[in-house]
């Protein structure tokens, strides 16, 4: 009997990225909610490629309200509640998904929180390494609908033998 693979987690400090990838950070300047619009697209697609569940937490600390969980292309979006930081949701997530046949990953780089996550049994991605994994996983999407797309092509010589294209061609030439 094959034992069930381990399932993964990534857990994301939305604004500590943005606040990293040189992409986010521009874009941030000009609508910090295009900015997290933005991430949100990038993970969900990372997601989607990587297998693994990714958790995106945003920091809410001074905006009043209850805070909130939200879904977007299947991507798990967290807003802390008020008074309460990223990290202490971070910390409270890898908690509750912590366990056996699990692997829990947090993407951040702020070192406190990296030694408080690796200390709770999840292991630590900096920034900048994410942002590798992320652009690579990219390029294999493209990669991967190019030659889907060149392997679907029906063209009407694909189709014929090599016989019949000698004989067009001979007719083409005259012969």
């Amino acid at each position: 009997m094959v034992a069930p693979a381990f399932k993964e987690f990534l857990i994301v400090d939305g604004y500590n990225i943005i606040g990293d990838w040189p992409e986010l950070q521009k874009l941030k300047d000009i609508s910090l909610e295009d900015a997290r619009d933005r991430l949100i697209e990038l993970l969900a697609e990372y997601q989607s490629f990587s297998g693994i569940k990714v958790l995106l937490v945003f920091d809410a600390y001074y905006v009043p309200g209850l805070g909130g969980k939200y879904e977007h292309s299947k991507l798990r979006i967290y807003y802390t509640k008020e008074k309460e930081t990223a990290d202490e949701l971070i910390e409270r997530l890898v908690t509750e998904h912590v366990g056996r046949r699990k692997q829990i990953y947090v993407a951040t780089s702020d070192m406190t929180e990296q030694h408080v996550i690796f200390g709770k049994g999840a292991f630590r991605i900096p920034a900048s390494e994410l942002l590798v994994k992320v652009k690579h996983a990219k390029r294999e999407i493209n990669n991967k609908i190019e030659q889907d797309t060149s392997r679907r092509r029906n063209t009407f010589d694909s189709k014929l033998s090599s016989e019949m294209k000698d004989l067009f061609e001979k007719w083409r030439r005259g012969r």
